[in-house]
């Protein structure tokens, strides 16, 4: 078995998979991907509508669950993740959101330079196969499909007419000139099937010659010889072996297992390292720090018609008939997003720009595990876009099998409060709003008992959730808590990156799967040495 290569990527998800996409172009770099889930054949990781399957299936996803949320009263939060080639691009909910232009220019002024907006954009570009042709905004060339919602139920028009009633404006593309605005998502979709970025990137890869893929393969640590990576340390079938990078070695194991494997390796907090037992290779406190997530709840209810997915998985031949679509045509309420329709709106006076994201959802139910209600119904779920709470994560033992513990300190900043507060009372008068008035029998969570903004903010505190949008845990930038530098090397040591959604400084204004592609697009020329 080879064990020696030019690169080693640890994390066959979304930037995993680019970067071995692009590093392995010139057909001359050797590069081994690790991946500590199995391959992605599992059937429903390719239907859109399998999320719902594998959202909780631990065959392929890693489960998380956080500590205690002292703000929530103690509630501990379920965060799925990708355990499988493409990672959370696998199970996610498939929507394809950049964010605002803003928030790329803000990591600027923090001084990450090559970051503004202007800058990532045609990163954006390069991924993008956006069916809808290319323009200012959008690519059509590059691997990643982005596809319209074809299955567009007639709540959704409802929905974003009733928005256009509250004076806000229809806008056909929340990636493109500005994010503002009623409209239908677009999705990592290609012709009925689910884009990930195994899909789009990595397959055409693994023909080539000069990528190793090898799945169910634990990393357990970074090898050091002084300050420089120079290979890791990887678990397979119960053998434990050492692999070498010659050039480089790149961690794209997420917002969770990059900086827990960072803190395994003896890169961290050298207070919180030694007190487990981990000999310390470099102080740097920021490693695990500046966690962010989206943290939000739902409203939810009963619809006046059988349109809804609901109604669909609760009876036997309206699921047979939309099975019998997919497969015949790729087609019907199996192969739609998550969400298909959102507002990005300003509920604060004092916002420049957006601050809350809605989701809206042409199903209702419980979070992730939690199933659909048994009854006709819908929900918007209420996300507070730019969070203002932070939290971290900290080792629970120098064992690499024990994950770490996760404290995401969930709605602990009052400004998140109010947003949310703020959002589902919106929420409410666009269903008291026709036409989307003429679908609704009543409102079935929170319900009357949520009258006041205290009754609402209780209930998003009781019942709320995230919706995995996990960020900042290796953060980029010059300050204390900057584990990588804009070029994202990790700082004071050598031949070792950070590539994924763990370096964002600041949590972006929506969806983070299509960011977390760019930023591996950047990385791989900025390890090519080819970024302007």
């Amino acid at each position: 078995m080879q064990t020696i290569f030019d690169y080693i990527i640890v994390g066959a998800g979304s930037a995993g998979c680019v970067l071995a996409n692009r590093l392995t172009e010139d057909g001359k770099s050797s590069v081994l991907l690790v991946e500590a889930g199995g391959e992605d054949r599992n059937f429903w990781l390719h239907i859109p509508v399998g999320y719902g399957k594998t959202i909780a299936d631990p065959k392929v996803n890693w489960k998380f669950e956080t500590e205690a949320n002292p703000a929530l009263g103690g509630r501990k939060i379920y965060w799925p993740r990708g355990k499988v080639l493409g990672g959370t691009s696998s199970i996610n909910g498939l929507i394809y959101i950049r964010g605002q232009a803003e928030d790329y220019d803000l990591w600027r002024q923090d001084g990450n330079e090559g970051w503004s907006y202007e800058e990532v954009l045609p990163y954006f570009r390069k991924a993008e196969q956006q069916e809808n042709g290319a323009d200012a905004y959008h690519g059509a060339d590059g691997p990643l499909a982005v596809s319209n919602i074809r299955e567009r139920n007639p709540l959704c028009e409802a929905y974003i007419a009733s928005a256009e009633a509250l004076g806000i404006p229809r806008n056909p593309d929340f990636n493109g000139a500005t994010q503002e605005g009623a409209g239908y998502f677009q999705g990592t979709i290609r012709r009925g099937r689910r884009a990930s970025a195994s899909v789009c990137y990595l397959r055409p890869a693994m023909k080539r010659r000069n990528l190793t893929v090898m799945t169910r393969t634990a990393a357990l640590r970074v090898l050091f010889e002084g300050r420089r990576a120079r290979g890791v340390m990887v678990e397979r079938e119960g053998k434990q072996f050492a692999v070498t990078a010659n050039r480089e070695v790149i961690l794209s194991a997420g917002s969770v297992k990059s900086p827990h494997l960072l803190m395994l390796s003896g890169v961290g907090d050298s207070t919180d390292l030694q007190a487990h037992g981990v000999p310390v290779v470099h102080e740097l406190k920021g490693v695990g720090q500046n966690l962010q997530d989206h943290y939000g709840g739902q409203i939810t209810w009963r619809c006046s018609q059988p349109i809804t997915m609901n109604d669909v998985m609760l009876s036997k031949w309206r699921q047979l008939r939309a099975g019998l679509r997919w497969i015949l045509r790729r087609d019907g309420p199996l192969s739609v997003p998550a969400g298909q329709a959102s507002v990005f709106t300003k509920v604060l006076p004092e916002s420049a720009t957006p601050d809350l994201q809605f989701l809206f959802q042409t199903f209702s139910g419980g979070y992730y595990e939690d199933g659909l209600f048994k009854f006709s119904g819908f929900a918007n779920f209420i996300c507070p876009v730019r969070p203002r709470s932070r939290g971290h994560i900290a080792l629970r033992s120098a064992d690499p099998r024990d994950t770490p513990k996760l404290f995401p300190n969930y709605f602990s900043d009052p400004y998140d409060r109010k947003i949310a507060v703020e959002g589902l009372k919106l929420a409410r008068r666009m269903a008291e709003t026709a036409p989307l008035s003429g679908f609704v029998i009543d409102e079935h969570l929170p319900g009357s008992q949520a009258a006041t903004d205290d009754d609402i903010e209780q209930y998003l505190t009781e019942q709320g959730g995230c919706v995995s949008h996990q960020v900042g845990t290796c953060k980029m930038g010059h300050d204390s808590l900057s584990v990588v530098d804009p070029e994202l090397k990790v700082r004071g040591l050598e031949g070792l990156r950070v590539v994924d959604a763990s370096i964002m400084p600041r949590l972006i204004s929506g969806n983070t799967n299509a960011p977390v592609i760019m930023i591996a697009e950047k990385a791989a020329d900025l390890i090519r040495g080819r970024a302007a």
